[in-house]
């Protein structure tokens, strides 16, 4: 008895969790579809874009030019399961954002995306000109047709590291210096999680700092949850969502070890979405849990459980390390990531 207890209760917590955020979507105007329930289905319609013309590329993002031959990868779309996902519209998402600015903010997976959106922008409208600029950690893409802007600020831990005068990195989990620019946004899209689980050499910080303690490491899921509450908090007080739209992105599933491939644990050699999906991203679970407890309307971009399906379009030994450094991280483009723009765009509405 007290098992069926603790099992209703864990359900109608995600249920609170989830319909909040579905409540949010409908007042986006998507009539209570999910549009991150569904599977992918091959169309000879598909890619989106030639990324042979999206000229700023990043290498490690140019699966074809590094040699990829084959090319199913390129021909699946998403299709949710209770409605359709309108294609890309490349001129009425400009005139959508005209006079605005969005920004993605995280890590090496945001660039991905951000990446994806301006060559999808681009490929529309070849003649456009654009300015592609960087300040800082920020990199700025505009339109000046359309006086749109879409920036990357590049940011995988939210909060803050500080170097000392002694040279120790010093990971502020309470600190987050960043927040002023999120004011002029018309529209943010967040991510973190991936270089949460970095250690050795690949590890930023010495020492963490987490108000008045300070201590060299710690259960990475738990550092990973006081870093959301600070952004939370930051949110909440400091942002005003009646201007701004916020997006947090779920987490992008990695292929490094997925027994649900067959004849291999790595993205290497895939050439087909999988055909299921196993295991739980307990990390998502944290990030669920600090949305929930949040005043203002963040809506989560659950992107994690379709991704799962897609091991096909890593870069694996067509990135920047090569046969060296698979990656099975990042995102071919194109590919999978034009997705999450396309479902992007449609909940702009």
């Amino acid at each position: 008895m007290f098992s069926l207890l603790l099992l209703l209760s864990i359900l109608l917590s995600n249920y609170n969790v989830y319909g909040k955020l579905i409540n949010d979507f409908n007042q986006l105007e998507i009539n209570s579809c999910d549009l991150f329930k569904g599977n992918w289905v091959y169309d000879d319609d598909y890619p989106l874009y030639n990324s042979s013309i999206c000229p700023f590329i990043e290498k490690q993002f140019d699966c074809l030019k590094n040699g990829r031959v084959d090319k199913d990868y390129l021909k699946y779309r998403w299709q949710p399961k209770e409605c359709n996902l309108p294609r890309f519209d490349a001129t009425e998402f400009q005139k959508k954002l005209k006079g605005k600015q969005m920004m993605f903010v995280g890590d090496s997976i945001s660039l991905n995306q951000w990446q994806s959106l301006t060559c999808m922008l681009h490929a529309a409208d070849p003649q456009a000109k654009y300015i592609s600029k960087r300040i800082g950690g920020t990199s700025i893409f505009t339109f000046p047709k359309y006086n749109t802007s879409y920036l990357m600020y590049r940011n995988a831990f939210l909060v803050d590291i500080k170097t000392e005068n002694n040279g120790a990195r010093v990971l502020e989990l309470d600190s987050l210096s960043s927040a002023a620019q999120w004011k002029e946004m018309d529209v943010l899209i967040f991510d973190s999680w991936h270089w949460w689980l970095h250690t050795g050499r690949k590890q930023p910080w010495d020492f963490v700092q987490d108000v008045n303690s300070t201590y060299k490491d710690a259960p990475r899921l738990t550092l990973y949850e006081k870093a959301l509450n600070t952004w939370a908090k930051r949110v909440d007080s400091e942002v005003d969502t009646t201007k701004t739209k916020i997006f947090f992105q779920g987490i992008s599933p990695d292929h490094d070890n997925n027994p649900g491939i067959s004849g291999s644990n790595r993205c290497q050699g895939v050439t087909q979405p999988l055909k299921s999906t196993i295991g739980v991203h307990e990390e998502e679970l944290v990030l669920e849990k600090v949305l929930k407890g949040m005043n203002k309307s963040v809506y989560l971009f659950n992107i994690t459980n379709l991704s799962q399906y897609r091991a096909d379009g890593h870069p694996s030994v067509f990135g920047h390390g090569g046969h060296r450094d698979l990656d099975c991280t990042h995102w071919c483009l194109a590919g999978v990531v034009d997705t999450w723009n396309l479902l992007l765009s449609a909940l702009l509405g």
